[in-house]
């Protein structure tokens, strides 16, 4: 909270614009607005906006003195301010939560890692641990001061990162979609806990998110951001959503009342003709020596049919869709893989060498940019069929550029892109390959509606075509686009659903455990 007396901040931009260091394109441009002190506003606009660039510019934290002598440079045109200073005057007076809650964690224990902001900051040891403690407790993650940050969810990070920005205090609250990796309990907690501190301290509010109903009912205002054309609509909620419907469409807001019908990204083909792949039986997980957190699994991972693993934040559903990806070994239980997935290999895919297991699962982890190997996204695209020695690389990279709308970034290095663009190339360099069966975790966080739709309809694509897709996710939607079998993880094993016939009436997320 702000300590008595300290107002909420101000942020302006003027004419602000931002370019990345190798990049042709402008990332945003021509931004003009001012958030007044204790306003409340939300941006949206399409993935590759500069959307989060904005918000970075705010922080601080994009690179300091652009060189304008040098192409290879970042290039800014015009300023952006906080209490009328240069952002990086006043570090402190924004608290900024971005996409990746990863990027936030530096401590290797939770308490020491929310109150290490404090610490720099020169609060009091006494009030630190007093702001701490409050802080955990609002964003509601109940677990000891000493537990290591190496244990938790990628839900449970961004929770982390948030208590960690709440314990400074400070003038404006800057969030970059921070409900992107939670389950619906996480998000109505997040929500809640930042009304908490808006309403007791009047703090300013900056915030990002694709799916803006989270947020409509605590913001005042609405922004529309355009790639490289600024500002394109700005104003109260309701009379943006009602004047620019059409715009805020194409931009790919997730616009309330909005969902996709159950099925929708299914064609038919195959997903009642494949056989099993992959079955476990008993299955438990963890990771490496860490202390297991699943167990009793049973399920089959079926060719043509998405498989849909759910369940609370916390609960081992990455360290299960990592286990069925081979990529770990079962901690009991059996997980086999079935003679025509094996062909010809042990039956066990923990076993596999990296170009086995390749030529017959493909993996997407929850940080994407935790598996990239290339220089450029096309480079990044061909790895995979190159290094398999699979025919038609440039087709299938071309291919997959505009079903992905990332040809314009062809060129670019991976790690410049933003979040959801990463998160699209990792989606692509899976596909590349085709192999029988893909394992994708959290595959539509940061996308807008539009660039949703083309990673949702390529995953329904793939089950069509017989691959057997493995989505661990909280994307309702997702679930109910892809007509997906669901397996549901609670604290306590598997939380089986009644099966739902394809086209049967339900409520909630669909699936079985078949």
């Amino acid at each position: 909270m702000t300590t008595p007396g300290e107002p909420a901040a101000r942020i302006e931009f003027r004419d602000w614009g931002w370019r990345y260091p190798e990049r042709q394109a402008w990332a945003v441009r021509g931004v003009d607005l001012v958030v007044a002190p204790g306003e409340r506003v939300a941006v949206v606009g399409p993935s590759g906006a500069g959307k989060s660039t904005l918000l970075r510019a705010v922080a601080a934290v994009l690179p300091d003195e652009p060189d304008a002598s040098d192409d290879t440079a970042a290039t800014v045109q015009g300023e952006v301010l906080v209490d009328g200073a240069d952002p990086r005057s006043v570090r402190g007076r924004v608290g900024l939560v971005m996409q990746d809650p990863e990027a936030h964690t530096v401590m290797s224990r939770i308490g020491d890692d929310v109150a290490f902001g404090c610490e720099n900051t020169g609060v009091p040891r006494d009030e630190t641990w007093r702001r701490v403690r409050h802080a955990l407790g609002v964003v509601g993650l109940d677990l000891p001061l000493d537990r290591s940050t190496a244990q938790l969810s990628g839900g449970q990070r961004q929770r982390l990162a948030l208590a960690g920005v709440l314990a400074m205090r400070p003038g404006a609250l800057v969030l970059d979609e921070p409900c992107a990796n939670l389950d619906p309990s996480g998000v109505a907690q997040v929500h809640d806990a930042v009304r908490a501190l808006l309403d007791d301290t009047g703090a300013t509010l900056l915030v990002v998110e694709h799916r803006i109903g989270t947020w409509l009912d605590l913001v005042d205002r609405l922004v529309l951001l355009e790639p490289g054309g600024g500002v394109v609509a700005d104003g109260m909620p309701a009379e943006v959503l009602d004047r620019h419907a059409e715009e805020l469409t194409r931009a790919g807001v997730w616009v309330p009342g909005a969902e996709p019908a159950r099925g929708s990204a299914r064609a038919g083909g195959a997903r009642d003709s494949g056989g099993a792949l992959l079955s476990a039986e008993g299955l438990g997980t963890a990771r490496g020596r860490r202390r297991q957190v699943g167990s009793g699994i049973d399920l089959t991972v079926t060719a043509g049919r998405v498989l849909a693993v759910t369940g609370p934040n916390g609960v081992g559903k990455s360290t299960l869709g990592l286990t069925l990806a081979g990529l770990l070994r079962p901690a009991d239980g059996v997980l086999s893989a079935t003679p025509t997935l094996a062909d010809g290999l042990a039956t066990a895919p923990h076993a596999w060498s990296s170009r086995q297991l390749a030529a017959r699962v493909g993996t997407v982890f929850q940080d994407p940019e935790h598996q990239f190997v290339a220089r450029t996204v096309r480079e990044e695209l061909a790895a995979g069929p190159v290094a398999l020695g699979l025919p038609d690389v440039d087709a299938r990279v071309d291919e997959l550029l505009g079903a992905f709308a990332l040809e314009h970034l062809a060129d670019a290095n991976p790690f410049t892109l933003s979040g959801g663009e990463q998160r699209r190339l990792a989606i692509g360099t899976v596909v590349a390959t085709r192999p029988p069966v893909v394992v994708l975790d959290e595959p539509t966080s940061g996308q807008d509606r539009a660039t949703w739709g083309a990673v949702v309809d390529r995953l329904g694509a793939l089950a069509d075509a017989g691959t057997a897709v493995v989505v661990v996710t909280h994307d309702a939607d997702l679930v109910r686009a892809l007509d997906a079998d669901e397996v549901v993880l609670g604290p306590d094993g598997v939380r089986p659903r009644p099966a739902v016939e394809p086209g049967t009436p339900d409520s909630g997320m669909p699936g079985s455990t078949r």
